[in-house]
């Protein structure tokens, strides 16, 4: 049985390693692509979208062989929650895709996903090894399941609120030398657009995250007889819940539109990368499950 364990964990790490590569070389397409490079630069973000779904495939493959391997389902250090991580944010960008054009995205997307598992694969790995018995529960699987994707609905919002920021200074760039400098815009929608899209999207993962605040509360109270205990984990994910709050108010009450409401949702997606790593290794408290000695 352990050599079967080691066989499938290692070709997890195969298909994790490939699925890297093929990210990278996407993201040079998509890349170049926004350089305007290329003496066919039109058909470079497409080869880099299907790139793109060909990573996803192979990132599946290496987050499925990695819950055989365990015999559960994968995430119960940081290595396994950053493939599942960001396994969300590229399949959420690849669904966004069928709907709204966001092609534009694909540097950022794949360029954050090699990041964090270039970072996981070196830095976050361990062996496979059972899950501690507080981590024995379905409402595990829907809590952190529905936290990844999540996850991947305010990565593209912060995208998109940052692509929102840098075309609003294009659009006030009043002379031909200044707007030249940001001539890599013009195939980014109008600002306005890009606000809205990253409106409706962090709208969507708001609501998944406040099921995921429900659902750690009910697995808490299964796991250790209480919903609520200020665990610095559980105190993180409400902060998180509270800036998102903010800013969806700020914006539909208080009129809050353009860089103030930019900056909320870029505040928002930074807490969350700080809650998975900074939290996970420096804080210790119940949900300290990083798997790092």
């Amino acid at each position: 049985m352990g050599f079967v364990t080691d066989s499938l964990s290692q070709f997890s790490v195969l298909a994790l390693y490939s699925s890297m590569a093929v990210y990278a070389i996407a993201f040079i397409l998509y890349t170049l692509d926004l350089a305007g490079i290329g003496p066919a630069r039109f058909k470079l973000v497409r080869i880099g979208l299907s790139l793109t779904w060909l990573g996803f495939v192979l990132q599946s493959v290496a987050t499925v062989l990695r819950g055989v391997a365990a015999g559960r389902v994968p995430w119960a250090n940081m290595y396994e929650f950053a493939m599942t991580g960001t396994l969300m944010i590229v399949l959420v960008y690849l669904l966004v895709n069928l709907k709204w054009d966001l092609k534009f995205l694909g540097s950022f997307v794949t360029g954050l996903v090699v990041l964090l598992l270039g970072m996981s694969a070196t830095r976050f790995y361990v062996e496979v090894v059972p899950l501690p018995p507080a981590l024995q529960s379905y409402w595990l699987v829907i809590h952190v399941f529905v936290a990844s994707l999540a996850t991947g609905f305010f990565a593209l919002g912060f995208a998109l609120s940052l692509a929102q920021v840098l075309q609003e200074r294009r659009e006030r760039a009043v002379s031909a030398a200044v707007a030249k400098r940001w001539a890599w815009l013009s195939r980014f929608p109008e600002s306005a657009t890009l606000e809205n899209y990253a409106y409706r999207l962090i709208v969507v993962g708001f609501v998944l995250w406040t099921f995921t605040l429900i659902a750690g509360a009910i697995w808490a109270e299964r796991a250790w007889g209480r919903y609520w205990g200020w665990d610095v984990k559980e105190v993180w994910t409400f902060i998180i819940w509270t800036i998102y709050a903010g800013y969806l108010h700020a914006r539909s009450t208080r009129g809050w539109r353009g860089t103030r409401s930019a900056v909320l949702a870029m505040i928002g997606f930074a807490s969350v990368l700080f809650n998975f790593t900074v939290v996970n290794i420096f804080f210790k408290g119940l949900h300290a499950y990083s798997g790092l000695k």
